[in-house]
């Protein structure tokens, strides 16, 4: 079984080379709910929505997220009305969390209703969220604390962070199954995820890191940062902002004390020794993900070099 670590549309991307090259059977995902938020009443899931419309060929291939092709009169008439519009929710995107409200309302738990979602949309692998604790990322900028998703969107990451956390996070738990599948895990593979907002929280879950430093199994991590940039999201930012060097480096290092391999881009070889420095296996690989033949042969590429 091959376990993947996932958040964000870097996440989505390589998850897609795995499932679309023929190992769907294979795959579980723990996906993030880190960036999870309630907004008009209804509980929103943006990183395992994005990996299920991904998955199922339906995400807006423009955006990353979202369904292609939506419509917004909801959230317009609800402007009208009065009400926050700032998250821009499609009305199609609009009715996947009004059925996942209800669910979870009937006390269904998170980790049922996405399993539900996969089955509904056609999703063969297994799509796990880290907890079913509702547990929102929150950023410490210089104008306040803020919910992820404020800093995000709304403010599009303009104020200078401060800190990132996790409230509430020491209460939660992963699943049984969660747990299972790091355990029964032929290798591990975290995406070329945000490490702060993507795999941070999936990591803060007690528990998951532990399982993870216990395994025999090779984990791998893909750097998200390329020649000192983030090909997406505000990575390279946060690094630079709370004090690490933007460089796969920093990456490298956020993971070492349970890393076995890290897959380098074949443009930023010249560290491949700094970080082998670590004690943790180098390989270097082209990373960048522009179509979908990238992300199957990344794929690929990553289970050759185990």
């Amino acid at each position: 079984m091959i376990v993947m670590l996932a958040g964000g549309i870097g996440g989505a991307k390589l998850v897609s080379g795995f499932y679309l090259g023929n190992l769907a059977s294979e795959l579980t995902v723990i996906g993030n709910t880190g960036d999870d938020l309630k907004f008009l009443g209804l509980r929103i899931c943006p990183d395992l929505d994005t990996i299920v419309y991904t998955l199922s060929g339906k995400v807006d291939p423009k955006r990353g997220w979202g369904l292609e092709g939506d419509s917004f009169s909801t959230l317009d008439a609800l402007k009208i009305l009065g009400a926050q519009d700032w998250f821009r929710l499609g009305d199609r995107d609009l009715a996947t969390h009004v059925w996942r409200s209800s669910l979870l309302a009937e006390g269904l738990t998170l980790t049922e209703v996405t399993r539900r979602m996969c089955q509904v949309f056609g999703v063969e692998c297994r799509l796990l969220p880290m907890t079913d604790t509702y547990v929102p990322t929150e950023i410490v900028t210089e104008i306040g604390a803020l919910h992820l998703q404020e800093y995000l969107v709304r403010e599009r990451c303009r104020p200078k962070i401060r800190q990132i956390r996790y409230p509430g996070i020491e209460e939660s738990k992963p699943s049984v199954a969660v747990e299972e599948s790091i355990c029964k895990a032929s290798v591990v593979i975290l995406c070329p995820s945000n490490p702060f907002i993507s795999i941070g929280p999936i990591l803060a879950v007690p528990g998951i890191r532990s399982c993870l430093r216990d395994t025999d199994v090779p984990i791998v991590a893909v750097s998200p940062i390329v020649a000192g940039k983030a090909l997406k999201g505000p990575a390279a930012k946060m690094l630079e902002q709370l004090g690490y060097d933007v460089s796969p480096t920093s990456i490298a290092r956020l993971y070492s004390d349970f890393l076995d391999v890290f897959i380098l881009d074949e443009r930023d070889e010249i560290l491949r020794a700094e970080i082998e420095d670590m004690g943790i296996k180098v390989q270097v690989l082209n990373t960048v993900m522009y179509t979908l033949p990238d992300k199957i042969a990344l794929a690929r590429d990553i289970l050759k070099s185990l």
